[in-house]
């Protein structure tokens, strides 16, 4: 598969599971502040690894893969159905923090933005 077509379906099936996630009445994903980061697609695209992240910290996001685990059948059959993929890719989800660290990067950028204001 080209570089384009790759990236653009693992745009997609990132756009996708958002969506089932925000459906899923598991307790576990259920009003918690989730996103899929990044979705990287197989240069076949059999295999699909989605990486889940929190706003509330790595340990929520690891609990989310777990429920995510659990439904893996269910997302990965709503995937192929809503984006009539010749091959549905086999999804691994794994936990990310990512949001976390960008949250921590903005309050340290912050922090010195308001030392620079009180030093001029």
């Amino acid at each position: 598969m080209a570089g384009h077509r790759t990236d653009r379906v693992s745009e997609d099936i990132r756009r996708e599971i958002m969506a089932i996630v925000r459906e899923l009445k598991d307790p576990r994903v259920q009003d918690k502040l989730l996103t899929v980061a990044r979705v990287e697609v197989s240069a076949d695209a059999s295999f699909a690894k989605v990486y889940i992240s929190a706003m509330e910290g790595i340990e929520v996001a690891k609990t989310a893969v777990k429920a995510l685990k659990n439904a893996t059948g269910y997302i990965r059959r709503q995937v192929g159905q809503n984006l009539h993929l010749r091959k549905t890719p086999e999804l691994k989800f794994v936990a990310d923090d990512s949001i976390a660290h960008g949250m921590d990067i903005v309050r340290i950028m912050n922090e010195l933005h308001t030392d620079n204001d009180e030093e001029g």
